[in-house]
């Protein structure tokens, strides 16, 4: 097999595509590239293990270097999210920004749900920051209720 060379994209199923594409581009900037695609095809439904697969993709920048891939699958209806952080096989988005403090006053002032105040990494208190000391971070929901996690690396 030949080696992987880059991250592409990150898909992430969501209930209502137009929805999710306008709070991903009001709250966090991550504005669609035009790039949409719409499958209802056998061969796509067996690439992606769904029976019946008929669904809907809106594709968007984040940042300069990823891909996020926003999926509204239309046929078999999807069940809501109901993961936590700690479930196998949940996956979280982190966003590095530049100032989480201005980031979490606009996120409270927009009524996004935050987790928790944001934290900062450091030693002691049951941590091990080794070389992430004085990051800081902050976990956030969106519409669907998926784990984002926001990052600022220490100045």
């Amino acid at each position: 097999m030949s080696r992987v060379t880059r991250m592409h994209h990150i898909g992430v199923p969501v209930s209502d595509l137009a929805r999710s594409v306008r709070w991903y581009e009001d709250v966090l900037g991550i504005a669609p590239n035009g790039v949409t695609i719409s499958a209802t095809n056998p061969a796509i439904g067996a690439v992606v293990e769904v029976e019946n697969a008929s669904m809907r993709a809106s594709f968007a920048l984040a940042g300069d270097n990823v891909l996020l891939e926003l999926i509204q699958y239309d046929s078999p209806q999807p069940r809501p999210f109901t993961g936590r952080n700690c479930d196998v096989g949940v996956m979280h988005l982190c966003f590095e920004v530049d100032d989480l403090d201005a980031a979490h006053r606009d996120l409270v002032e927009r009524g996004v749900h935050v987790n928790a105040e944001p934290v900062v990494l450091q030693d002691g208190d049951g941590v091990d920051a080794g070389t992430l000391a004085g990051t800081k971070i902050l976990y956030l929901r969106d519409p669907d209720g998926i784990q984002l996690e926001l990052f600022q690396l220490p100045s």
